[in-house]
């Protein structure tokens, strides 16, 4: 009776596994592989012998110098600032902690084009620190290491501050009153537990800066340039697709390598630590040494993360109060075949038709995972599921203009290209808010319900959906806010007539002209709004308390 059921059971989960396998085979691996033969392949012949003229020279050298080691230094820098606050969140209690921790989350769940926004209306021309001191960062280094911070910061305090409070204290107690100092307690205590939450933090910034665009695209200028821009620059403006199919094959690569690393971390985190009720680790601050670590620790967050986005509600306000905000109602007959305005409904409408999308497939691939000894196919599908968060989404997007041209998938006209490019970002964090829920469900539970005589179908509607749904909640919330602020992929295949928020923002930058900025500005503060709202909803629905991700 028993190994009937095991097959079943095996069965259904390979069912669960075909859509999602299905999406990403046809709106990801097809589009992918169609944009780097296309690139690599002349008259039906290979042309292998490309990627070493490519990685030869001197430019491509610099590129990839430039996108790993600002990887390395932003990464450096996110955790040297973010580490006391997943402390102060973690082990301290104060007034305001929960308000503190939605705002510390709200940059993260911005477009990275609003951030790249934000900065340029702090350190740019014209720009807050421009008019006080005649400080411009903007097209320098700093500006991008300080926003790649700013858009990380919550990473580290979430992910290391979650497991931290987790952390029995009575552990480095003890070692305490064995006669250890409290540095080395917590080196040999406290640090050893934490690495893997740190590592996972840190492989998961570094994967995000070193695939970022439109930071680097708004605030480096033609100075710098990652292998994102690049792809996007050989593929949009230069028209050289060799190029760019080779810089994607070095991305997808070293992608796929940070993600192997981040998924065996996630596993040491998963089987290495006992683990206590993360409220009864939290306590008021104690002495000047905790109460000036909690003043530091807001004064980072009121510089670093609150500032830029206040400049940026005030330079969309200008000196006209709300006239740049009025004239996004006007169409200009320029950069827009539509009044700008037009933008929020279409972002809102694309993003919530990705975010069906991708709670479907991410639900289905959520349930197939559940079990934790699945074997090496099912651990590959999961990565698989990250690819998309790597990936350059600019050849995700055009991939999409070359192969989805033909029937029975001709949708280059079709609305739903969009919503289905945004979807692809928005499965993995679908999977990884509903996946820890799925395998926290007694499996004895589902193991009666069978031998009740339930079909899979049902025993997941009367076991698993129960207590998965407000995490389903969660994750559709995550996955609108990725899809609204999505960027790379969409701003190849949105149309001029019908752009969606980020879009419209970069084409307003793009062109010279005070009311362009100010119009700009209004719109990334609507954008900042939506997601902020998203946030607030996500931080009432968490089902982990913790604060993790």
């Amino acid at each position: 009776m028993r190994p009937a059921r095991t097959a079943r059971g095996g069965a259904a989960r390979l069912g669960l596994m075909a859509v999602p396998v299905a999406f990403f085979a046809v709106f990801f691996a097809y589009p992918v592989a169609a944009i780097v033969a296309r690139g690599l392949k002349t008259d039906g012949v290979w042309r292998l012998g490309r990627i070493g003229e490519v990685l030869a020279q001197s430019d491509v050298r610099h590129v990839l110098w430039f996108t790993g080691w600002q990887a390395l230094a932003s990464t450096a820098l996110t955790l040297l600032v973010a580490l006391p606050g997943a402390y102060v969140f973690a082990r301290f209690d104060f007034p305001g902690k929960q308000l503190l921790r939605a705002v510390v989350t709200v940059p993260f769940v911005l477009p990275t084009v609003v951030v790249g926004t934000a900065f340029l209306a702090l350190v740019g021309r014209g720009g807050l620190l421009d008019e006080l001191w005649g400080v411009r960062l903007d097209t320098t280094v700093w500006a991008i290491l300080l926003a790649h911070v700013f858009f990380n910061y919550a990473v580290v305090v979430r992910t290391v501050g979650g497991l931290w409070a987790q952390l029995d204290p009575r552990q480095e107690e003890a070692a305490r009153m064995l006669g250890a100092s409290r540095l080395r307690a917590w080196r040999q205590v406290t640090l050893p537990a934490l690495a893997p939450a740190v590592a996972a933090a840190a492989l998961m910034v570094f994967l995000f800066t070193f695939t970022s665009f439109g930071v680097v695209q708004i605030l480096g200028g033609p100075t710098f340039s990652t292998l994102e821009v690049e792809i996007y620059r050989q593929t949009s403006q230069l028209f050289d697709l060799s190029t760019a199919a080779v810089l994607t094959m070095v991305q997808f690569a070293a992608v796929a390598a940070i993600l192997a690393v981040h998924a065996w971390t996630v596993r040491r985190r998963e089987t290495a630590l006992r683990l206590v009720d993360a409220s009864t680790t939290a306590r008021r601050p104690r002495g000047a040494g905790q109460w000036a670590l909690l003043a530091g620790v807001l004064g980072i967050v009121l510089v670093l993360l609150v500032l830029p986005l206040a400049v940026l509600v005030q330079r969309s306000l200008g000196a006209s109060g709300f006239g740049y905000y009025r004239a996004l109602a006007d169409e200009d007959g320029g950069a827009f075949l539509v009044p700008p305005i037009e933008a929020i409904g279409n972002s809102l409408q694309y993003a919530v038709a990705a975010t069906a999308i991708a709670v479907v497939i991410g639900a289905l691939a959520a349930t197939a995972l559940t079990r934790r000894d699945a074997g090496r196919f099912v651990r590959g599908f999961d990565a698989l599921l990250m690819l998309p968060l790597g990936v350059s989404a600019v050849t995700v997007g055009f991939g999409f203009l070359i192969a989805l041209d033909e029937p029975p998938l001709d949708l280059r006209s079709s609305w739903i290209l969009v919503p289905l490019a945004q979807a692809l970002v928005g499965v993995p964090f679908v999977v990884r808010t509903v996946l820890p829920v799925l395998r926290a469900v007694d499996g004895r539970l589902r193991e009666a319900a069978a031998v009740l005589g339930a079909s899979p179908w049902r025993v997941w509607r009367e076991v698993d959906l129960p207590m998965v749904r407000r995490a389903l909640l969660v994750a559709a919330g995550f996955a609108f806010a990725v899809s609204l602020g999505e960027f790379g992929a969409t701003v190849f295949i949105a149309r001029p007539d019908n752009p969606t928020l980020p879009v419209a923002v970069a084409r307003l930058l793009g062109r010279p002209g005070d009311m362009n900025y100010g119009q700009a500005m209004a719109l990334s503060t609507i954008l900042m709004l939506v997601c902020a709202v998203a946030l607030v909803v996500l931080e009432r629905l968490r089902t982990d308390r913790s604060g993790e991700f």
